[in-house]
């Protein structure tokens, strides 16, 4: 059996590209950061401490968790439609990194990798960000930003793997899921 430990629906819509075999489960878990973590170590730790609650001997287990980094910045999910419009006015214009860490743990094996895909914006007018945060879709994505949905028409251009930038980086964990096959 493959439990994904996550909650998050555009993860289970790409994990059926995967297997169509696996469960969702998910803990609560604490995501406080330890300061000056990098974004890798930021998503590899998180992804982690979401698949250990599941670890057993029989199944495969598959956390993970993505962030968005501008300068050095980890930017999480907005605290409000303030905090979002800040967000998007930092990245308007500008190339920045989304990293996702996946961690698949079968028994006393524990694989975790960080991904990263660099998406550049377009500049952006105070009209753009006021109506994109309207669509209320940034307030849970990392970054103020969903690339799959309306976020879409903010974007110029990426370098790397799309689904990654959604939330799962469906080809780098086919291959670490293929090790178990």
């Amino acid at each position: 059996m493959i439990i994904l430990a996550s909650k998050s629906p555009r993860r289970k819509e790409l994990m059926h590209y995967i297997t169509d075999d696996f469960i969702i489960k998910s803990a609560e878990v604490d995501e406080t950061l330890k300061d000056g973590v990098t974004p890798e170590e930021a998503v590899m730790y998180l992804s982690k401490i979401k698949a250990l609650p599941f670890k057993n001997e029989n199944d495969i287990v598959i956390g993970a968790d993505t962030v968005v980094c501008i300068d050095g910045t980890i930017l999480g999910k907005p605290e409000n439609e303030k905090d979002a419009k800040r967000m998007l006015r930092l990245l308007s214009g500008k190339t920045h990194s989304v990293f996702t860490g996946i961690c698949v743990i079968k028994g006393e094996e524990i694989e975790n990798i960080a991904v990263e895909t660099k998406v550049k914006f377009f500049e952006l007018t105070e009209s753009e960000i006021e109506q994109y945060v309207k669509t209320g879709e940034p307030l849970d994505k990392a970054g103020a930003y969903g690339i799959q949905g309306y976020g879409s028409l903010l974007v110029e251009g990426i370098e790397g793997d799309y689904f990654n930038v959604v939330g799962l980086p469906v080809s780098a964990l086919y291959r670490v899921l293929h090790k178990y096959s």
